[in-house]
């Protein structure tokens, strides 16, 4: 799959003004993590198979060409997206079956990770093809460890749905996930958001983490209230966005009532009363009965109100 300029002279990168010889790669589907910012985050072995893969597949062809640029690399690329998936995934698992090497990289991070790429790699194991990954930048590890939250258990949630109604059951279900949240947001959701994880999650410690490794990197921390009054008072922020949010309370606080009443309201804007007390026995742990008691109390003290 070579084409012509390709083998006009070995694989090489340049590491300064240093050219560097790239090695022969074996045949398989190499998962290449790129730099999410700053370009000096692209470690050497990615460097390598991305000069000696016989096809790059890219997530935007002319974000990964700056990247091929900087460092030197002359190599043909073609596109694999979301939208042509369909289409370039079949193309792609017949040039691996052929004997050829593919490396596979996102506009940023780690791919598959939020990005394209699962469909390929679950094709690529089941015709038996080798996977190879290159780990490297990730914005949810960057976000999780410089936060200041705990990062022994966490959970990746991406990004949250797009309607309130929506976003408030899937922030629900995740109440009580005993470890940090980690979200991926875009700038013009961003105080919603924070809003809704407010209503639903309570008062928690969480940072929002924004152009990390970029020029204007900025990490702010608070309590998800305050988090969501700065971002609705200050307008929507430039740049790609990680929240990171604290787990809840140690284990024998978990279940606090507070908690299940906040669950309880959150459900129940969203079905029936008897299938609220359900879901909340079945995420809590409580009896349906109890639940369902409790839930009409909130209802009545909400309208005497």
């Amino acid at each position: 799959m070579k084409s012509a300029s390709d083998t006009e002279s070995e694989p090489s990168f340049l590491i300064g003004q240093a050219p560097m010889r790239a090695k022969p790669l074996e045949p398989a589907l190499y998962l290449v993590a790129t730099p999410i910012g700053n370009l000096g985050d692209i470690t050497l072995r990615a460097l390598e198979v991305l000069a000696a893969a016989d096809v790059l597949a890219c997530e935007d062809t002319r974000v990964t060409r700056i990247l091929l640029e900087r460092y030197g690399i002359r190599r043909r690329t073609t596109a694999y997206h979301e939208h042509n998936a369909a289409e370039a995934g079949p193309r792609l698992i017949a040039v691996l079956e052929a004997g050829n090497s593919v490396a596979l990289v996102s506009d940023a991070g780690t791919p598959l990770i939020s990005d394209p790429g699962f469909r390929l790699v679950d094709a690529a194991l089941a015709a038996g093809i080798k996977v190879v990954p290159l780990p490297g930048a990730s914005s949810v590890l960057a976000a999780l460890t410089a936060s200041g939250l705990p990062s022994d258990a966490f959970f990746f949630a991406g990004f949250l749905p797009v309607k309130d109604g929506q976003r408030k059951s899937r922030l629900t279900e995740m109440a009580l996930v005993p470890g940090t949240l980690v979200f991926l947001e875009s700038p013009r959701r961003l105080a919603a958001s924070l809003k809704a994880m407010s209503d639903v999650l309570g008062s928690r410690a969480a940072a929002v983490c924004r152009e990390l490794t970029k020029a204007f990197e900025e990490m702010r921390r608070g309590d998800l209230a305050e988090l969501a009054a700065h971002y609705e008072s200050a307008g929507a922020p430039k740049g790609e966005i990680v929240v990171c949010v604290a787990p809840p309370q140690a284990a024998s606080q978990a279940h606090s009532q507070d908690d299940i009443d906040r669950i309880l309201l959150s459900l129940a804007a969203e079905m029936s009363a008897s299938k609220a007390a359900a879901e909340a026995a079945r995420m809590t742990g409580g009896r349906k009965g109890d639940l369902y008691r409790r839930l009409l109390e909130l209802k009545d003290d909400a309208g005497s109100a």
